[in-house]
Parts: C-alpha cells; structure tokens; sequence
C-alpha cells in the first residue's frame, strides 16, 4: 500500500523551469528540457519536485502573475509537454507538486478584463472592488519597494481594486461562492493530470473585514477546509503545502485538526540558522523552536534554507533585520522588500565549511527539507539584476556557452548567466562536480542519501542534547528503532562537548564510519564541523 504519508520523509527540489534547461533554443528553459534533466534529478534523490508557475503569464512576477489557470505558458511548453513530465517523474520514482495561486491572477487574466470592462458582468464579483482607497487601512503593504497602497484605481472600472501584492496583480474575491468553486475546478484540472499537490502561495490574505489587518481570518481557514476535503475525498495520497510568511503559532491553526494542510512552511527558522551561525551561537535557533507548537501528527513542517523569493525578515525584530542587513546585506542593492535578496553560497561568503553546517541543519531539523535549484552545487547571484532576478539566474550545467543551459546566443536568454570569477560557470558547475568525488554536489547528494536511510530524520522525536557550551547546536531524532545524534559546532573555534552516557551502545558516525565506543564521553568538533551519529546495540 502507497504510504500516505510520504512527504514526512521526502527532500524538496523547488524548480523554476525558466531558468532549468531549455531544449529549443528559445533563451527559456521549459517543460522538455526538465524532462532531460530528470536523470540529475534522481541521481540527487530528490523525492519530489516543486515547479514554479507554468501558467499562461504576463510574466511580470515570474508566472505568480496568471493569465489562465488551464494552460501552460507557451514559452515553457504544451499541456501535451506537462503530462509526459508527470509521467516521467513518476516512472523515476518522482512526485511533482506546483504552486496553485488562490490568491489574485494577472490584470490580464480574462476575468479581470470582464470584470474591469462591464459593472453587470459576473467577473466584476471576482475581485473586491471600491469607490474609496480607505477601506482596509489595518492591512501592511506586503511590497514595501514597489507599492505605496493595497488599492488601485482603474479608469476603465472608475474604481479601485485591492491587491495585496503588484497592482498587477488583483485579488480575487473569496466573499463569492463562484470564486471558491472556481479555484477548486482548477485544482481538480491539474490533480486530474496526475501531480502529487500544491504549494497553495500567499494563502493567510484571502479575504478582507474592516477592523482586521486582513490575514488570517477565520473564513479563510474555512475555505480552506473545504479545498482539503474535496482533495481528500477525491485526490487520495496528494498533498496541501502552505506558504504563510507568519509566526509559528499563528501557522499553527493551518494545519487544523489534520484537516487544513498537510505541510507548512516553517519561514522563522530561516533566517535564524543564518543568525547562529554568524553568531557561532544556537541560541536564536533554539528560541524558535522552542516557540514552535505541536502540529498534527499527521503533518509536517517544510524548512528552507534558500529559496526563489527574498531571503525575507519579516519574522524578527526591527533589531534583528537591522543586524541580519548589517551582516549579511551591507550594500543596499542586496536587499529588497524586507529582506535579503542573495543565494545561499554568497550569503555565507563562499564559505564550503559553513554551507555544508547549513546543509546539515537544514536535513536534521524538525521537517521536510526543500532545496533551491543550484544551490546544490553552491550557484552565486547577481544582484545588479532588478526585483528577485538576481537568485534566478540560469543553471549552470558546465562550463561551455551559456553554461550549458541553452544553445541560444546570449542576447535571447530570459536573463544573463553568472559572471563571476568566484560563482560563474568556469568554476561551478554540475559537470565539474559531478566529476569530483568531493564536490559540495556529491556531499549533497550523500546527506540525501543518509537522510533517507533514517526515518528518524523525518518522523522522529526532536530533543537537545544536554550541553553547556552555546556555540555546539546538539540534539537528538529519534524513533524507537532509530536514534541519532546530530552536533553542530556553529562557531570558527574547535568546540569539545560532552556525550551523553550510552551503555551498551555504540556510536557510528555516518559520514565516515567510525565508531565511537560505549565508555565515549566526550566529541571533539573542528570549526564548523557537523557530526550525525547514529546509536547501536553492542
């Protein structure tokens, strides 16, 4: 029988395929081309795929901006493209999730244009509209940058519409009941062509009630219950991702009694693995998990440590993003919104030792882990680009023309490739690292490996380890049948930390297969070194 529960144990791969591969020469990546790479893919061992928006688009958000919800873009490829990919994967062993934008569609979606053209059309009931830019005033601007007001007024309506992200990009009206049927005729479009789930994005701003700061309103969670049961009773075995950039506990009620979402994101974790490991200090790490509730058991977290948006600060202090630009965006071109819009390797200066720290927490931490495409091989960023392009730079499969990624003459690619002596692709790319045993890809794919040997990493209980010194992050994922310690010496100094007594047990460390005795009480840690070891019966 299928295990139901298969996204506890599953690594993420989030792909945007504009920037994956492109099998036409177009300057784009599209649908066929991540069909060839889907080999690199398995390889990885990545379980499942989350694809970017492939809707038709204007694509002024990168796709979040849809035009349709029944197509494929068709820069990226047909529907007939879609579903040999689904199948592809599948038969690979591969699910496939993509993002279902409740939310808002593009102003050019033909909704909108019915809605803007005709005061009697249906479609004018599809989004929230105004005579007065003063309705709301409690709802933040979520684009601070870009946009000075959640309202925007369309001389062709002689009224304002609300929008919670680019005026752009409309909300939808979920106060109409065709509105809520629609969404869910769109989920069943896809789910009916064979993928595994939704990323549901942007999902805490679906309605709006004056006096409120307009999210996470008990009608939406209403809804949202109904969209869960309606994939339940039909879609067995698919999965609900929320994107809510909240706090813990305010994600907490999205998960319902196990009847909302399967998976949430866990956004406040992020920014604080960054924070300890600048610090050399758990402590930010271990507030937020301390202030992370129980959810369901038959949910789970998602954790990220980079992803296609800004590495966003909404969830700390004003102190915290202060210190979190101070280090890790000191020129004002890296950051964007509230928050940090860099890639994972510049983030933390290039620095082998401390991505492979991140990587370790990121896959022994409490839930599911997702990778950003590229990051696996350490890609750089280029933050002349304007809004979040500098993270979604073409891939670099080697070190050839347009680093492999198209055979298009520069000009036609939808953004340029990398140029940079330390991140461009003369010095990284797959192909280099495929070739070298001891490339941060094949680490990667190592600690996949490990990861998926041991349920632990993603069903078990989650303890710290008894320990004094606050630069050593040490704890315990355990199942009755799977215990393992994982240390994380978060600072440039050799650390030593006390092992807790082990009788009758031995400790097997997994990356290099020694083994620690029973009569063991002490681990001795280099800078930034991370240790995952597994307890055994002697």
């Amino acid at each position: 029988m299928q295990d139901s529960y298969w996204y506890k144990d599953a690594v993420f791969y989030e792909v945007y395929v504009r920037a994956f591969f492109d099998s036409n020469a177009d300057g784009h990546g599209d649908l066929p081309g991540l069909l060839q790479k889907l080999d690199y893919l398995q390889a990885l061992g990545v379980d499942c795929l989350w694809l970017m928006p492939v809707y038709p688009s204007p694509l002024k958000d990168d796709g979040y901006d849809i035009a349709s919800y029944y197509g494929i873009q068709p820069v990226f490829g047909s529907l007939d493209d879609f579903k040999e990919l689904v199948e592809a994967a599948h038969a690979r062993g591969i699910r496939i999730i993509m993002d279902l934008v409740l939310n808002h569609t593009s102003d050019q979606h033909p909704w909108f244009q019915l809605a803007r053209s005709d005061p009697n059309s249906p479609y004018r009931d599809y989004y929230v509209w105004s005579d007065s830019d003063q309705h709301y005033k409690d709802a933040r601007i979520i684009f601070l940058d870009t946009e000075k007001s959640n309202w925007t007024w369309d001389e062709v309506a002689g009224q304002y519409y609300w929008h919670r992200f680019y005026a752009s990009q409309p909300d939808l009206n979920y106060d109409n009941p065709a509105v809520q049927a629609e969404m869910i005729n769109v989920a069943k479009f896809w789910l009916d062509l064979g993928i595994d789930g939704f990323r549901a994005d942007a999902i805490p701003y679906l309605f709006e009630r004056e006096g409120t700061n307009c999210e996470n309103l008990p009608e939406t969670h209403a809804y949202l219950k109904q969209l869960r049961s309606y994939v339940e009773r039909h879609y067995p075995g698919r999965i609900l991702l929320c994107e809510a950039n909240q706090w813990p506990q305010d994600v907490r009620p999205y998960f319902g009694e196990g009847d909302e979402f399967h998976m949430g994101f866990h956004f406040p974790v992020m920014p604080r693995i960054f924070m300890s490991i600048h610090m050399g200090d758990r402590t930010p790490l271990a507030w937020i998990l301390e202030h992370t509730p129980e959810i369901p058991s038959s949910c789970q977290w998602c954790t990220f440590l980079r992803n296609h948006d800004e590495l966003t600060l909404e969830m700390v202090t004003e102190e915290e993003r202060q210190w979190m630009w101070q280090v890790y965006a000191p020129e004002p071109r890296m950051r964007l919104n509230l928050g940090i819009r860099r890639r994972l390797a510049p983030l933390l200066d290039y620095d082998r030792r401390r991505i492979e720290l991140a990587n370790s927490l990121l896959f022994t931490l409490p839930g599911s882990p997702i990778l950003y495409y590229g990051d696996e091989i350490g890609m750089g960023d280029n933050i002349w680009l304007t809004d979040r392009n500098g993270v979604r730079t073409p891939m670099q499969w080697n070190d050839g023309p347009n680093a492999g990624f198209s055979q298009a003459t520069p000009n036609l690619l939808y953004t340029p490739v990398i140029e940079d002596p330390i991140s461009g692709p003369e010095v990284v790319n797959v192909a280099r690292q495929q070739a070298d045993a001891g490339s941060l890809l094949n680490l990667i794919r190592r600690m996949i490996a490990l990861r998926k040997q041991h349920p632990a990493f993603g069903r078990g209980s989650f303890a710290w380890l008894q320990n004094d010194c606050e630069a050593v992050a040490a704890f315990q994922r355990a199942l009755p049948e799977d215990s393992l310690w994982c240390f994380h010496n978060l600072s440039a100094e050799a650390q030593s930390v006390p092992l807790p007594e082990h009788p009758g047990q031995a400790l097997y460390d997994l990356f290099t297969g020694r083994v620690l005795p029973p009569s063991a009480g002490q681990l001795d840690l280099e800078p930034y070194q991370y240790v995952w070891l597994c307890l055994q019966q002697v």
